[in-house]
C-alpha cells in the first residue's frame, strides 16, 4: 500500500533518536541540521537537472528524512509530531484548492494562482497581530536565495500589475541599470568597496531576474545550469594540462581561453 514505507521511515527515525539508538542522532538540534536542509533540497535539484530518476529518488528520500527528523526532533520537546505536520500540508492544500475541493472555479492556471494569493492573503490576514504594519501584497516570503527572492517579490508585483508590458521594455530597463553601474565606477573615488556601486550592481541584478520571470525562466534554475557548465569547461583546461604535464598556475588567461573555446565546440 502507497505510504507504508512512510511508516517505516518514521518508525527509524524514533529507534536512531531513541535512547538505545545513535548518540550522534540524538545530539543534533535544530541549528545543527539547518545546513543539511538547505544542503538536501539542492542535491534534489541538481539530481532532477541531472535527468537520473533513480538519483532523483535517492535524493528524495534524503530531503524527506531530513522531515521526519525534524518531526521527532519537535515531538521530543513535546511541540509536535510527524502526524500534525501531515495533518497541517493536508488541510493547507485542500483549502488553496478551493477549485478542487471547495465553490471556486479555475480554467487556468493563472487563475489558480489568482485565486491561490487572495487565500494566502486571508491566512495571514487572520494571523496578524492587530497592532502590525498595514498588509503588503509582497508579505509572506520566506528566508531564501537572494536570487530566489527577487524573482517572488518581482511575481508578487506584477500579479497586481506593476510589471512591464514587454520583454523589450525590460531590455531598456537593463541598459539603463549598466549605464547606472558604469557611471557608478567611473566617480568611484579609490579600488575599495564603495556602496554606491554595491547598490547599483544589485539594481542590475535585479533587472536580470526579472527578464528571467517575464520570460518563464527560473533563474535559480538557469544560474545553476551555468555553474555546472562552468565547472566541467574549467575542469576540460585542467584535465588538458594535465595532460601536458602542467598546472593550472603554469598556464595564461590566453592558453586557458584557448582551450575554454576548446571545451565549447566540445559542447562541455
Amino acid at each position: 500500500m502507497k505510504g507504508q514505507k512512510f511508516l517505516e521511515l518514521v518508525a527509524l527515525v524514533d529507534r536512531l533518536r531513541g535512547s538505545d539508538g545513535c548518540p550522534w542522532d540524538r545530539e543534533q538540534t535544530f541549528e545543527t541540521i539547518k545546513p543539511m536542509i538547505l544542503e538536501e533540497a539542492y542535491e534534489v535539484l541538481e539530481a532532477l537537472d541531472s535527468g537520473n530518476r533513480n538519483e532523483f529518488c535517492t535524493e528524495l528520500g534524503d530531503l524527506l528524512f531530513q522531515v521526519v527528523f525534524l518531526a521527532q526532533m519537535a515531538e521530543s520537546e513535546g511541540s509536535f509530531q510527524i502526524d500534525d505536520v501531515v495533518q497541517k500540508i493536508v488541510e493547507k492544500m485542500m483549502s488553496r484548492h478551493q477549485q478542487v475541493f471547495g465553490e471556486e472555479k479555475a480554467a487556468s492556471s493563472e487563475e489558480v494562482l489568482e485565486n491561490w494569493e487572495i487565500i494566502k492573503s486571508g491566512e495571514r490576514a487572520e494571523s496578524r497581530p492587530e497592532d502590525s504594519p498595514v498588509p503588503s501584497v509582497l508579505d509572506g516570503l520566506p528566508a531564501m536565495s537572494s536570487l530566489l527572492t527577487a524573482n517572488k517579490l518581482a511575481g508578487k508585483a506584477a500579479r497586481v500589475g506593476f510589471d512591464w508590458s514587454s520583454v523589450d521594455e525590460i531590455f531598456v530597463k537593463l541598459h539603463e541599470e549598466i549605464n547606472e553601474l558604469k557611471g557608478a565606477l567611473n566617480a568611484q573615488h579609490s579600488k575599495g568597496f564603495d556602496p554606491e556601486v554595491e547598490q547599483e550592481l544589485g539594481d542590475l541584478l535585479f533587472v536580470v531576474v526579472n527578464i528571467a520571470r517575464f520570460l518563464r525562466i527560473d533563474p535559480e534554475t538557469a544560474l545553476r545550469k551555468t555553474n555546472r557548465k562552468f565547472i566541467q569547461r574549467f575542469q576540460y583546461i585542467e584535465n588538458r594540462l594535465i595532460q601536458e604535464g602542467r598546472t593550472i598556475s603554469e598556464s595564461n588567461i590566453h592558453e586557458m581561453d584557448r582551450l575554454w573555446d576548446e571545451a565549447k565546440k566540445a559542447d562541455l
